[in-house]
């Protein structure tokens, strides 16, 4: 039986929410080191105090002797409530709950080795996730249509090198082999345009995985005895995800709705980000350091994601609009013993997504960070970290309308997070 054209739109309307939110692999994850935590990540890349230095910046595995390794687990808890207005709807299915906690637990662990090649060169390894996403509703909330569950996933692995130019002047790079997977679901709502009649709700499952690579690049320059200053770059990672499209469909769906919607193979781009840093850290006295830290990354490449079959044909092409953001963060350390480190931090983290193009995948919002963590030195060869930082996330308006099949979603975000990293440096 041929599909007419007013059901091809029809599933064309049904399937758009999903295809759009591939960019949730946008979404960036800071969280490399429980050291870093305490600070809230406030002059990353020139602190350089162990070797997750790996990640935020290479140069700085000039500071640090011999050969070491760190391990480092962290529990990031974040919460999503979403709060409806009278102009949110299901259309022509029942409306359904408020989808409950959209924030998931995640574990994300982080491991670094480093060892010297020689008096100035040196070889490290990271191994990481900078990237990554889980947001999961009840099946039955009122935007089931727009999303369910959406997790992305990432593995960055990470060879390096540094070089000591002279007394002042550090320089390093690495590489970058970045795995992806990426599951969005939802609800398909399976209409009749004319009549307006539903056949009933199904589901959408898109899932799929692909290796991309990139660079890092990063200075440090010892300004004074005390204070060094450093740049780092970390290049963007270009990923050609090959997937699947499976639909699960309501018994006794007229065999046109069916024709339209045929699993099947799937294709999609995403550029994962390059950023840019610029950090400072000093030591103020016996006492007290303090560090700094502005980040600048280029989310704008997201402006259009096209999703296609294989077959070459256009699933959907769908505006992204995303702008370019800043972090700015300020720490300090105060060394309460020769064994034991405090640390605090601050920051301001921007989000890239403004209240136009909100979806209900990624509900965040620009986040305010406030962080505590202490560095115990069990051995001369030992050393344990603990990190918190409570995430204040601003309320998130979202007004999200995608047509008849799919529906409208309005009203706020209230979210926070919470993280806990622990971590566990050797040296031998």
């Amino acid at each position: 039986m041929k599909v007419n054209s007013n059901i091809k739109i029809a599933v064309a309307a049904a399937l758009f929410g999903v295809a759009c939110q591939s960019q949730a692999a946008g979404f960036a994850l800071i969280e490399q080191s429980a050291s870093g935590m305490g600070n809230a990540y406030a002059g990353g890349g020139a602190v350089a105090e162990d070797a997750s230095t790996i990640f935020f910046n290479p140069a700085g595995m000039t500071y640090i002797e011999g050969t070491q390794i760190v391990g480092a687990l962290h529990l990031i808890n974040p919460n999503a409530d979403f709060n409806p207005d009278g102009a949110s709807t299901g259309l022509l299915r029942p409306r359904g709950g408020n989808g409950g906690n959209a924030g998931d637990l995640a574990f994300v662990p982080n491991f670094y080795y480093k060892r010297d090649l020689t008096d100035t060169v040196k070889f490290g390894l990271g191994v990481n996730a900078p990237f990554g996403l889980k947001t999961e509703y009840d099946k039955s909330w009122i935007g089931r249509f727009h999303a369910i569950k959406s997790e992305v996933k990432t593995v960055n692995i990470n060879p390096a090198i540094a070089f000591k130019v002279n007394d002042q002047l550090s320089l390093g790079a690495g590489l970058s082999a970045m795995w992806i997977q990426a599951e969005l679901t939802s609800a398909v709502n399976f209409l009749n345009p004319a009549p307006l009649v539903s056949f009933g709700e199904g589901t959408s499952k898109v899932k799929g995985d692909d290796w991309g690579f990139g660079f890092n690049l990063g200075a440090i320059y010892q300004a004074t005895a005390d204070t060094r200053l450093s740049v780092a770059y970390r290049s963007k990672v270009e990923q050609h995800l090959d997937g699947k499209v499976k639909f699960n469909r309501p018994a006794g769906l007229p065999a046109p709705f069916v024709a339209a919607t045929p699993n099947g193979g799937v294709k999609a781009d995403v550029t994962l980000p390059e950023n840019f840093s610029v950090s400072a850290f000093t030591r103020l006295n016996d006492t007290w350091d303090l560090m700094g830290d502005v980040t600048w990354t280029r989310w704008s490449q997201f402006q259009e994601l096209a999703v296609y079959r294989d077959n070459g044909s256009l699933l959907t092409a769908t505006p992204e609009n995303w702008e370019n953001t800043l972090r700015y963060s300020i720490g300090a350390n105060y060394r309460y013993s020769d064994a034991v480190k405090l640390r605090a931090g601050l920051a301001y983290d921007e989000e890239a997504i403004s209240d136009q193009y909100r979806t209900a995948r990624i509900p965040g919002n620009d986040r305010k960070w406030l962080a505590l963590g202490a560095n115990w030195k069990i051995t001369p060869n030992s050393a344990f970290d603990v990190g918190y930082a409570h995430l204040f996330i601003s309320d998130a308006s979202i007004d999200d309308n995608l047509g008849v099949a799919k529906g409208r979603i309005k009203g706020d975000y209230d979210g926070s997070v919470d993280i806990l990293s622990l971590q566990y440096t050797h040296n031998f």
